[in-house]
């Protein structure tokens, strides 16, 4: 039964489900890579997917896009965009710290194993 947790690369609603199950969970306050999220959503290294995925998601989302980062916690929606304005304000309203368009990933990284033994 193990292997329902990875989705099948054939099925992209699966791959979808799987992708936007993982970050429900990421909490406020906290942040996550778009590699890191690829890896724990069980789509290996699908960083790039993970981000174009996330671009079209309707503008009504509750999903909490603005957490996902790019490598080394890099902002990489563009600063002075819409979408870019509207992540560097939602992080800040959940106290994490946005400098020189970069996240501190060690105080702010989402490591959900991290407490499990």
């Amino acid at each position: 039964m193990s292997d329902q947790s990875i989705p099948h690369p054939d099925d992209p609603e699966a791959r979808r489900m799987a992708l936007y199950s993982v970050l429900g969970q990421v909490p406020a306050g906290k942040v996550i890579s778009y590699g890191q999220l690829a890896e724990l959503a069980g789509l290996g290294r699908a960083a790039r997917w993970v981000g174009r995925t996330l671009g079209q998601l309707p503008s009504d989302t509750r999903l909490p896009w603005h957490r996902v980062l790019g490598a080394g916690g890099r902002l990489s929606l563009a600063l002075g965009t819409p979408s870019g304005d509207e992540q560097r304000a939602r992080l800040r309203a959940e106290g994490v710290n946005v400098t020189n368009n970069r996240v501190d990933m060690s105080r702010h990284g989402w490591r959900p194993m991290e407490h499990s033994g």
